[in-house]
């Protein structure tokens, strides 16, 4: 029987320096304060050349990252793939200036990374962000309908430009590939092009994957929709299923504004629709692929169960779990261990760019209810099994 707390197998790989360097990291992440006051303090350090990168290198950065590149990247794909049978997402996470330059940057660590990936059953998929590629305030004003400027427009066909180069280049080198999912206020643009790309790339196989984030309230229906015009256009459709991400931001956008909220009103209804969208699409496998990316059991366990009642083999490449690197190793290596599909996002990047991705780790982990109590509590499991 499954047991994701299994903690001699989601640990193993760790030695108990790196097993402590871990309770220690993720016991200074359960003080607010300390976490609130991080992102300031290391922007800071950073203005004045101070010298912290070798410190934030070998902590926070260690936890929840791969590598400044690709190269320094390799060892923690061979080593997941090795001792745990754990694929790799590579996700170039650097946050710079949203400019021509930085839009370059990223689309050509893209399409690094699809050439890596090309063949190699250690990187399963690749993944990009639309806002990587594109400035937000031009996709506020595309979605909104304003009319665009003459630059704009310019401005917009080469956004369309960097992301048809990437879907086709992964296309060709049979390399599938997540659209990540965005704000509201930009997402229907981010839907659109990915729907054009999944029909235009999916005909064999599915290769582009959009991402619904189950925190709306509005995804079960878009869901279905998406279902129907697969199997009415013949292309196979892929998605990857997350929670959400935007949530407060969200929430405070539509109170301002004055409109309707999508977020659902609780964690439960999330919960809820999640587990629904698993189930919707586990019944339609002969139209959809899908990667639930999740760190909650529960709906771990949801897939797990789906899968066997509906009698699907456990290493059916039409289903993938995800989770993040360095967090929820206990789902991810256990699941693996039972032989199911699994990946983990391992962001990479220069250090100081990547600082307000390792700060929005540092605020997910705040809660001792939450993720970090679950880490201690299994880190320390796991140093008394190992004692004893």
């Amino acid at each position: 029987m499954l047991n994701l707390h299994d903690t001699e197998i989601a640990f193993k790989g760790r030695t108990n320096v790196e097993l402590n360097r871990s309770f220690v990291l993720f016991k200074m992440m359960g003080y607010p304060s300390l976490v609130k006051y991080g992102k300031g303090i290391m922007r800071w350090a950073f203005r004045m050349h101070l010298p912290i990168k070798g410190l934030i290198k070998k902590t926070l950065y260690k936890q929840f990252c791969g590598g400044e590149n690709i190269e320094e990247c390799k060892a923690v794909v061979d080593e997941m793939y090795d001792k745990y049978k754990v694929g790799t997402i590579l996700d170039y996470s650097a946050e710079g200036q949203a400019n021509d330059d930085s839009f370059e940057t990223s689309k050509n660590e893209v399409l690094a990374t699809i050439k890596l990936a090309k063949g190699n059953s250690k990187i399963p998929f690749t993944v990009f962000k639309i806002t990587g590629l594109a400035r937000f305030e031009l996709l506020v004003k595309v979605q909104s309908g304003e009319e665009l400027s003459a630059d704009e427009k310019e401005e917009f066909t080469k956004v369309r430009a960097r992301i048809e180069l990437i879907c086709k280049t992964a296309h060709e080198n049979k390399v599938r590939i997540f659209l990540d999912a965005e704000e509201t206020w930009i997402q229907k643009v981010i839907d659109s092009i990915a729907e054009e790309m999944i029909e235009k790339y999916n005909k064999e196989q599915a290769i582009v994957y959009n991402t619904i984030q189950l925190y709306r309230n509005d995804r079960i229906t878009y869901l279905k929709d998406q279902i129907e015009n697969a199997r009415e256009k013949g292309y196979c459709l892929g998605l990857k299923l997350v929670r959400g991400a935007y949530m407060e931001k969200e929430r405070k956008r539509a109170e301002v504004n004055a409109y309707p909220s999508t977020i659902n009103a609780n964690k439960e209804e999330t919960d809820r629709l999640f587990n629904k969208a698993v189930t919707i699409c586990v019944e339609n496998l002969d139209a959809v692929n899908i990667c639930a990316g999740t760190h909650n059991e529960s709906s771990c366990l949801h897939l797990v169960h789906m899968i066997k009642q509906k009698g699907i083999k456990v290493a059916d490449e039409r289903v993938f779990f995800a989770q993040l690197y360095g967090m929820s190793n206990h789902i991810s290596f256990n699941l693996a261990a039972a032989g199911y599909n699994v990946v983990k996002y391992v962001p990479y990047g220069p250090v100081e760019k990547l600082v307000p991705y390792l700060i929005r780790r540092a605020k997910e982990n705040t809660s001792i209810a939450g993720q970090t109590g679950r880490e201690l509590k299994l880190i320390m499991a796991e140093k008394k099994r190992r004692k004893a």
